[in-house]
């Protein structure tokens, strides 16, 4: 791996053999944090968003999960 910074950004170079879904993985969370770096909210905002979203999930989910 080879990480390389020049003035406007990050390079990163991997070999080929690595594995795409791990890879994907990596960029999503880069990309997230890249995306919330210039906001400020509250870990009581974050927590009733991700109930939110994790009720929403378990409704869409809960029937194949429970058979």
């Amino acid at each position: 791996m080879i990480v390389e910074r020049t003035a406007n950004e990050v390079i990163i170079r991997l070999p080929a053999s690595v594995d795409t879904d791990e890879l994907q993985g990596l960029i999503d969370y880069a990309r997230y944090r890249e995306l919330v770096s210039g906001f400020t909210v509250s870990q009581a905002i974050v927590n009733q968003i991700s109930d939110e979203i994790n009720k929403t999930w378990w409704n869409e989910n809960r029937e194949s999960l429970t058979k």
